[in-house]
C-alpha cells in the first residue's frame, strides 16, 4: 500500500508539472526548441568540417617562373584562397589591418637566383594571429609551401649537378615521414567540437531549469502544496517534478546521439547505445546537481541560477576539451571534476572516439554517480525550506 501511495503522489505531481508547462511555453522552448535549434545551428555552421577559402595576399617581388609555381602550389591548399596580389609589402599589411585578409606570402626580389646560386634566401609569411583559428591554419598551409619551394629548388639545383631524380629524392627526403590523424582522420571542426559543445549547451539548460522550477515554487508561494502532495517526503516531491524534465531531456540527447553518429555519421566506435547510456547518466548527474544547487540556497531561485549559469559557462574552458586539464594550473586541474561536462567529455572520448570498454572509464562513470547522490545531503534543507523559508526577491 505504502508503495501504491509513493507510486499514486508521483503520477500527480507528474500531472502537475505538465499543467506548469501547459502554461508556461518557456519550459518547453528551453526544453525542446533551444536544444534543437542548437545541433542544428552548430552543425550547418560547422558543415564544412575545417574553414575553407581563407583570404589570403601575395607579394612576389622576383616574379619568376619558380616563384609563380610557389604561388600556385600554396593557391591549392584547400584552405588558402589568393585574393590579390599585393605589389609591395606595405600594400599587403595595409589590407591586412583592413582586415580584407587574415595572412600574406611575402617573396622579395632575388629569391629564384639567390637559391640557384646557395646563398639561403629568405622567404616570409605574415598571419593575422588575432583570429586565431584562420591565422594558425594560414600559417600551417604557407609553413607547407615554404618548404616544399625550398625543398623544389634543392632538387633543381641537384638536377643541375646531374643527379637522377632518385638520387635527388633520397638526399631531399632520405625519411619519408607518413602522418595518420587517430579517431578523427579528416580533422573535422565538427566531431571535435559539436559532440562536446552541444551536450554543454544541455547541461547548463539542464541546471538553469532544475533551479528555475524549483525556485518557482517558492516564488508562487505554492511549495506547501508540492510537499503536502508528496506526503511530506522530500524524495518524492523532487522526483515527481523533475520526472516530466528527465524523460524530455533524455530524449533530447538520445536525438543529439542519433542526429550525430547516424545523421551526420560522426565517429563512434563503442556503438551509439553506449553514448545513449552516457547522456542519460548525464541528464541525471546535471538534474541532480541543479536540486543540489537549490538545496544550499534553500530553493531561492536567484543565487541558485546564478551559480548554475556560473557552473554552466565556466565547465566548457574546465572540461578540458577546448584547453588540456594536464596544461592547468594544479588547483584548476583539480577543479575540473566538479564539472558533469568534464566526465561526459571523458566518457565521450573513450567510448564514441576509441572504442575502449567502459570499464576503462569507470572514474568519470563513479563521479557522475556521486553527482546523482549529492541531493541526498541537502534533504534537511530542503525540509528546513517546505516550512519555514519565503522567497526573498
Amino acid at each position: 500500500m505504502k508503495c501504491q501511495g509513493v507510486t499514486g503522489r508521483l503520477k500527480a505531481i507528474f500531472r502537475r508539472e505538465l499543467g506548469i508547462f501547459s502554461r508556461r511555453p518557456m519550459f518547453l522552448f528551453c526544453m525542446i526548441v533551444l536544444p534543437v535549434f542548437c545541433v542544428v545551428f552548430f552543425t550547418s555552421l560547422l558543415g564544412g568540417g575545417l574553414p575553407t577559402e581563407l583570404p589570403t595576399g601575395l607579394v612576389d617581388e622576383d616574379d619568376t617562373q619558380t616563384t609563380r609555381t610557389i604561388a600556385r602550389t600554396l593557391d591549392a591548399f584547400q584552405t588558402t584562397d589568393f585574393v590579390e596580389s599585393y605589389p609591395s609589402f606595405s600594400e599587403a599589411r595595409q589590407a591586412m589591418q583592413r582586415r580584407e585578409i587574415y595572412g600574406f606570402f611575402y617573396i622579395p626580389k632575388g629569391t629564384t637566383e639567390e637559391a640557384i646560386a646557395n646563398k639561403q634566401p629568405r622567404i616570409s609569411f605574415y598571419t593575422n594571429e588575432p583570429y586565431y583559428v584562420a591565422g594558425t591554419l594560414l600559417m600551417r598551409d604557407m609553413l607547407t609551401a615554404a618548404n616544399m619551394a625550398s625543398l623544389a629548388m634543392t632538387r633543381e639545383t641537384l638536377y643541375a649537378k646531374g643527379f637522377t631524380e632518385d638520387e635527388a629524392m633520397a638526399a631531399i627526403q632520405p625519411i619519408v615521414i607518413e602522418s595518420h590523424p587517430l579517431k578523427n582522420p579528416t580533422l573535422d571542426y565538427s566531431v571535435y567540437l559539436s559532440n562536446i559543445v552541444l551536450p554543454g549547451i544541455l547541461i547548463l539548460l539542464i541546471l538553469l531549469t532544475t533551479t528555475y522550477t524549483i525556485g518557482l515554487e517558492w516564488k508562487q508561494g505554492t511549495q506547501r502544496q508540492w510537499y503536502r502532495m508528496a506526503g511530506g517526503s522530500v524524495t518524492t516531491a523532487l522526483a515527481g517534478k523533475l520526472l516530466p524534465q528527465t524523460v524530455i531531456f533524455s530524449l533530447i540527447i538520445i536525438f543529439y546521439d542519433v542526429y550525430l553518429y547516424r545523421f551526420m555519421a560522426f565517429p563512434c566506435n563503442s556503438g551509439i547505445a553506449a553514448m545513449m547510456g552516457v547522456g542519460i547518466l548525464t541528464v541525471l548527474a546535471s538534474q541532480a546537481f541543479g536540486v543540489f544547487l537549490s538545496g544550499i540556497f534553500s530553493g531561492q531561485m536567484r543565487m541558485a541560477m546564478c551559480l548554475s549559469s556560473l557552473w554552466g559557462i565556466l565547465s566548457f574552458s574546465l572540461a578540458g576539451f577546448t584547453f588540456p586539464t594536464s596544461a592547468m594550473s594544479p588547483v584548476l586541474s583539480s577543479l575540473a571534476a566538479l564539472f558533469p561536462l568534464r566526465h561526459y567529455y571523458l566518457l565521450y572520448a573513450n567510448q564514441a572516439l576509441n572504442g575502449y570498454p567502459i570499464a576503462y572509464a569507470w572514474p568519470s562513470v563513479v563521479a557522475l554517480l556521486l553527482f546523482i547522490m549529492l541531493p541526498l545531503t541537502v534533504n534537511s534543507r530542503y525540509r528546513a525550506a517546505f516550512l519555514k523559508y519565503r522567497y526573498k526577491p
